[in-house]
């Protein structure tokens, strides 16, 4: 890996770490050719500290340590992405992230629907939406709806209605997430199995 350090001034290339599994952007940092060589031989994300005027081991103090997995330069050789993993908060003031956002798996717009799905489960009593009913129904009514929604996908998909097949997709995707819910887990437990399973 190549980089040109002389683009600027202080020698220092600009350095952004994301969070390997989440791909959670956690911090900015500056490295130069020492502070690579470092990360590499040790594993363990390392940059040259602007404020304190050398290299500087991210977790060095507060054991929240960044273990490598991947370095990779820009297009132009003149800043990197590293790919990390966490061992706790991030930034110093002890959030997950510099940016104070909470690292987790995020899944777009299903995770802003995991999150309405939640908060039915944990109100199911003073919410009168279908969600917060099933929830009052109790799992077998779950699991059921479940069953249902996954044959229809089948039956859908041996048709050519492209629009009835994503749209019992999409039914079964979320019942499917409701019971994740109900079993007391979440896509991101999923998302770990199959992590797992890919080796």
């Amino acid at each position: 890996m190549e980089l040109d350090f002389s683009k600027y001034s202080d020698g220092l290339v600009p350095t952004i770490i994301q969070d390997a599994t989440t791909r959670t952007v956690l911090m900015l940092g500056f490295s130069n050719k020492e502070s690579i060589e470092k990360t590499l031989e040790t594993g363990k994300v390392t940059f040259f500290s602007r404020g304190k005027r050398r290299i500087w081991t991210k977790g060095e103090e507060s054991g929240n340590f960044l273990e490598l997995v991947e370095i990779l330069a820009d297009c132009d050789h003149d800043s990197l992405l590293i790919l990390a993993k966490p061992e706790g908060p991030v930034c110093h003031l002890g959030s997950d992230t510099c940016w104070g956002k909470k690292n987790r798996s995020t899944f777009g717009f299903l995770s802003d629907l995991e999150a309405v799905i939640e908060s039915r489960k944990n109100n199911p009593e003073q919410d009168d939406s279908y969600t917060a009913s099933l929830f009052r129904k109790g799992i077998n009514k779950i699991s059921q709806k479940v069953g249902e929604e996954a044959v229809e996908v089948v039956i859908e998909s041996k048709d050519d209605n492209d629009l009835a097949f994503l749209n019992e997709s999409a039914d079964l995707l979320f019942h499917f997430m409701v019971l994740l819910q109900a079993k007391g887990f979440h896509l991101r437990d999923v998302e770990k199995t199959l992590r797992s399973r890919h080796k």
